[in-house]
């Protein structure tokens, strides 16, 4: 028979763990997510009603591995419920505008009075305190003030507007990984002195420390403040993205002389092609790669490339992403409740994450989760459904 320390390795390193979620919509739940996905207890306080952007909660994957809850924060007794809560969690994250959390009673100076030692995680797109602080935003225009989506665009298209990176460097990169490190970092200091604290986490500052390298590249005038003009940006000829005949789209990232040189040797550029380092000469260098994979298909040169140290990799959809054959052996992607999704990441030896629960179904755990954590106010709060506040 397996021990209590088995089966807490079984559900992932932060077993043991209790977190609230305040519901929200983008970083704030992906954060709950990871945490839960590394063996955290998260319930997840959604509203009666739900959202109008919440649609086909069963398949919103941002939301396994947590337990979710019903309480209407604008009833009498919903801010009580969420107390109740808060006393017997390490952590709260919520991702609401700044001042709403304490309009509705379950704000920092409330829910530390309950639990000295929680960690208040508080996600938002420009943090709680500056000019912008209180005005509504998204991915998008965090990423432009600071200074990263800039960075994104064609090359030589000097007059084209930059690329939009989906949300993945805003939303997820600068704001929920951010918001993790945080919070993690905060609980292992609570455990330490019994003292909680309030993690503020903008999107802004998440994405401006992203670029660290390039401020420190500007300085020293290695780099140029103009997009396209750069080793990493898509301005050199060896660091690229090219059109195949069928269409699709080959990755290059031959930097390193060697790599350079088995890249050169396989796509076949010839004696006469402009030197690696000869920046002068890089226009002429770009056109004869485009013009060597636009001779073959996507799969041709994938075929050619595949397993050598010539740093090309095939641009692959999503869909496409999860068949490739190395995602596949290590099980990258996985399937779970119907749905072909990304595994828990990154691996642990001896404690490794896993999928416990399918996508949360608003309210559906409200009875467990007031059994488990011994709130029985859950059952009780409610009232009519409230338009939900407004969020980041």
């Amino acid at each position: 028979m397996g021990t209590d320390e088995d089966a807490a390795a079984q559900q992932g390193p932060l077993a043991g763990m209790r977190v609230v979620e305040l519901a929200g919509i983008g970083p704030g739940p992906f954060a709950a997510m990871l945490l839960g996905d590394l063996g955290a207890d998260v319930v997840r306080v959604d509203r009666p009603g739900g959202s109008p952007l919440d649609a086909a909660p069963e398949s919103d994957v941002t939301n396994r591995n947590k337990r979710s809850v019903l309480v209407d924060l604008k009833h009498p007794d919903g801010p009580g419920a969420v107390l109740d809560l808060v006393a017997r969690a390490d952590v709260l994250i919520e991702g609401y505008r700044p001042g709403v959390a304490e309009r509705l009673g379950v704000g920092p100076a409330e829910c530390l009075a309950r639990n000295p030692g929680l960690v208040y995680g508080r996600m938002t797109g420009w943090g709680q305190d500056g000019p912008l602080a209180p005005h509504a935003g998204h991915d998008i225009g965090y990423l432009a003030v600071s200074g990263v989506l800039g960075m994104i665009g064609p090359a030589g298209e000097p007059g084209a507007p930059p690329s939009v990176p989906a949300n993945l460097l805003g939303d997820y990169a600068g704001g929920s990984l951010y918001l993790v490190v945080g919070v993690l970092a905060a609980v292992l200091r609570a455990r330490a002195t019994g003292a909680g604290q309030v993690v503020d986490a903008a999107i802004v500052d998440g994405a401006a420390h992203l670029s660290s390298l390039f401020h420190g590249m500007l300085h020293a005038g290695t780099w140029h403040d103009r997009r396209g003009t750069n080793l990493l940006d898509g301005g050199c000829p060896f660091y690229a993205v090219y059109a195949t005949s069928d269409g699709g789209h080959m990755a290059v990232g031959a930097l390193e002389p060697a790599f350079y040189a088995r890249f050169a040797e396989l796509l076949e550029l010839g004696e006469d092609a402009p030197a690696q380092h000869d920046l002068p000469r890089w226009g002429e260098l770009r056109e004869r790669i485009a013009r060597r994979f636009a001779t073959r298909t996507r799969a041709e040169w994938t075929s050619l490339f595949e397993g050598t140290d010539a740093c090309v990799a095939p641009v692959l959809s999503l869909r496409e992403a999860t068949a490739h054959p190395h995602l596949a052996a290590r099980g990258t992607f996985t399937g779970h409740a119907g749905i072909t999704q990304p595994a828990p990441a990154p691996r642990f030896s001896a404690t490794p994450g896993s999928l416990r629960r399918p996508p949360a179904v608003p309210g559906a755990d409200t009875g467990s989760v007031a059994r488990d954590w011994d709130v029985p106010a859950l059952l009780s709060p409610g009232g009519p459904a409230r338009t939900p506040e407004e969020h980041r």
